[in-house]
């Protein structure tokens, strides 16, 4: 028997009270006797706000406490913006389900509409990401990256009161939270790799909890866990966290009427100077069952981590790993 009221544990952010409510409306508009509760929780990452995100260190930022909650049975579910996740779990959680997914790419959001090629030598540019600014920095080394932190009203109200240039921010969140009049110009992936699983949302649940695996199977969206799954299966082959730029995006593709899935990964230093890329592609699994498209896209996330070690990844990595001691050591090929 299904439970009649399900506790969702989720951040307190304005992005994570939407999306949070999102899976609320959805899940009551499919099972309508079903009463969905929102539990608001204060992570890490939310409680530190004056250090740069790299430099408070570990995983989990914005998930551990959720994920307590969950393994204390104050929560039925938890959704995570699936970029979060770590692509490890607790043996008793599992990620129950992947909706559909938003928007993927980064935008750049300029305060007087100039692009990146157009900005001055030594423009100040706004971001909280490694992986954005080491891109950046690879772009344009002269730029000036100032660290920023805060929610997206907060980071847009940086951009129109501050001294800076531009931002870059998700597009996804932009676009959920209704501000997407505001972008500048979206990076294609060539350009500004996203991060992985950016876009996407990660319910996460206990491996257990049976009746609520079930409700929560209604909001999967296929498509969207395949190409999830590729990404983190990369970065799980390269032990990645967030004190290294690694970045991922895939995406369906037709080839000659077949379905392929496609991958493009970035292993990146922080300071821009070195960057390994590659762009991996396989069958989709066309009619197969999801089981089958699930072991491509695994595997498919391997073969990219293992492509880039062969291109020489491991170099930055060992680099980053012996300047950060507490770095994973990386994966051979």
């Amino acid at each position: 028997m299904q439970p009649s009221t399900l506790i969702l544990a989720t951040r307190g952010s304005p992005l994570a009270l939407q999306q949070s409510r999102w899976v609320q409306s959805e899940l009551e508009r499919l099972v309508p006797e079903l009463h969905v509760e929102l539990l608001t929780i204060r992570t890490t990452g939310d409680r530190v706000r004056s250090v740069p995100l790299p430099e408070i260190g570990g995983k989990g930022l914005f998930t551990k406490e959720l994920e307590d909650a969950l393994q204390e049975g104050r929560a039925h579910c938890a959704v995570h913006s699936l970029k979060d996740l770590p692509t490890e779990l607790p043996g008793e959680l599992t990620l129950a389900c992947v909706p559909r997914r938003e928007d993927s790419r980064d935008v750049w959001i300029s305060r007087d509409g100039a692009s990146l090629a157009e900005l001055p030598a030594n423009a100040r540019v706004g971001t909280s990401s490694l992986r954005r600014s080491a891109q950046l920095r690879r772009i344009r080394p002269d730029l000036v990256i100032v660290p920023l932190r805060g929610n997206l009203e907060t980071r847009l109200r940086k951009l129109r009161e501050g001294d800076l240039s531009a931002i870059v921010l998700a597009a996804a969140g932009m676009h959920r939270m209704g501000f997407a009049d505001q972008v500048t110009t979206y990076f294609p992936p060539e350009t500004i790799c996203p991060a992985v699983g950016q876009g996407a949302l990660g319910i996460e649940a206990r491996a257990s909890d049976t009746e609520t695996l079930q409700l929560l199977a209604r909001l999967e969206e296929p498509s969207a866990r395949v190409t999830a799954t590729a990404e983190r299966s990369l970065l799980r082959s390269l032990g990645g966290g967030c004190q290294v730029p690694i970045a991922a995006t895939a995406w369906f593709q037709k080839d000659c009427e077949a379905l392929r899935l496609a991958l493009t990964a970035l292993v990146i230093r922080p300071d821009g100077s070195d960057a390994v890329q590659t762009s991996e592609v396989c069958a989709a699994g066309g009619e197969q069952p999801p089981g089958d498209a699930i072991a491509i896209a695994e595997n498919l996330g391997r073969v990219a981590a293992q492509r880039l070690l062969a291109l020489g990844a491991g170099r930055i990595l060992v680099s980053l790993a012996s300047e950060s001691p507490d770095l994973p050591a990386p994966q051979t090929p």
